[in-house]
């Protein structure tokens, strides 16, 4: 049970996985939740109105508070009298500006260090990313924590997200503050307003019968009310006696479903899921990725013009084509995780929250004239493209 006067604090907390967080901590009762986040006030969905963090922020068990990283004495403020923070904040990742990523994953990040420093805050655990260590050019197949950063990260998101985390495993000790870093892999779950609905719109679209590449390649996706449980063991660790905390504390843990599966089959048991049928025809990579560097050539030129962010570029064409498997048996041993979901579990419960987007709900429209895609690409021969970091 909660003790009165216990807080913690979670930073993005309106964001997709930080809500699963936010509701696991409230239901698990251990601390009253500090929501931080960019907007000047919280907007509850109705089924959040009427769940349980509706009825935490009434019983002021939850609290919500406005917070721009990037400013010190918002942070400061936002985290007196907290025992605990999960940094989850970050900006979004399709978008490549360095500015944007380095002024909130560095900068950010160090502000959250200091006020933690100042205030005393006691455990600190940041929401890292696998991308991490990945070159956006060689795959990884079952990759662990002994694996270097590269020495060009694949985007900007990815640098700033390395480099957020060094700082935060170097703060590990200093004024008593326990630190550690998770590395979530390909979150998915209810809530996700960028796999499932983007998926959907290019099954309607008619887009999602194409594949990069052979479709062989393995990834590790991970259920979100896994990433949220794998804070809460961090959590849970860093708190405990000095041995396990010893072993916890300063280090970086991949965190998955532990269930790897082709990219593509795991595309094709969601588009199956409602009603759609799975991706069939294969496009080589060498195919496709000199129209990736032409996308993303004319929008370094056009982008300062309003040019819609692309999703078509080389590193995400890489992304969906090489595999991406990581070992958690450092997180198994060090800080207790398991997944408390299957995958199949995780997939019928993502689908079973859109009812929608299923297909038998598509408007029955009729196309005009040929598409844009049978325009650039020939013959409706067009690939819808997901990021995943």
């Amino acid at each position: 049970m909660a003790i009165e006067g216990r807080w913690c604090v979670v930073t993005g907390g309106r964001g997709f996985a930080a809500r699963h967080l936010v509701e696991m901590l409230i239901r698990y009762n251990m601390y009253s939740v500090r929501i931080a986040d960019l907007g000047p006030n919280i907007e509850l969905e109705p089924a959040e109105e009427s769940g349980i963090l509706g009825e935490a922020l009434r019983s002021d068990r939850a609290q919500y508070i406005s917070v721009d990283l990037r400013k010190k004495a918002q942070v400061l403020e936002a985290f007196k009298g907290a025992e605990v923070v999960f940094h989850m904040a970050a900006p979004n990742s399709s978008i490549n500006s360095f500015q944007l990523h380095h002024s909130v994953n560095v900068v950010g990040t160090r502000n959250v260090i200091d006020a933690c420093v100042q205030l005393k805050v006691r455990r600190l655990i940041y929401t890292s990313s696998p991308s991490v260590v990945f070159d956006g050019v060689h795959g990884i197949m079952n990759g662990d924590e002994s694996l270097p950063y590269p020495p060009k990260h694949n985007d900007h998101y990815s640098a700033t997200k390395a480099e957020g985390e060094a700082l935060v495993i170097n703060a590990n000790g200093t004024s008593g503050l326990l630190t550690c870093c998770i590395r979530p892999s390909s979150i998915f779950g209810p809530g996700d307003r960028l796999l499932v609905p983007s998926l959907i719109e290019a099954a309607r679209a008619g887009k999602s019968k194409f594949m990069i590449g052979d479709g062989k390649n393995l990834c590790d996706f991970t259920y979100v009310e896994n990433v949220a449980h794998a804070h809460i063991c961090a959590e849970r660790a860093l708190a405990s006696d000095g041995t396990v905390a010893g072993k916890a504390s300063g280090q970086a843990y991949f965190i998955t479903n532990m269930e790897a599966i082709r990219f593509w089959e795991f595309m094709s048991l969601i588009l199956e899921g409602f009603g759609y049928q799975r991706p069939r025809i294969k496009i080589p990579v060498f195919v496709i990725m000199p129209i990736a560097h032409m996308v993303e050539w004319t929008y370094k030129l056009l982008g300062s013009y309003g040019m819609k962010v692309p999703q078509l570029t080389p590193s995400r064409v890489r992304l969906l084509s090489c595999d991406r498997t990581f070992n958690c048996s450092k997180a198994k041993d060090r800080l207790g995780y398991t997944p408390i979901i299957t995958l199949q579990e995780g997939l019928q419960r993502t689908i079973k929250s859109y009812p929608h987007l299923r297909a038998e709900n598509q408007l029955n429209t009729k196309r005009v004239g040929p598409s844009k895609a049978s325009i650039y690409l020939g013959s409706g021969k067009v690939i819808w493209i997901c990021c995943f970091v």
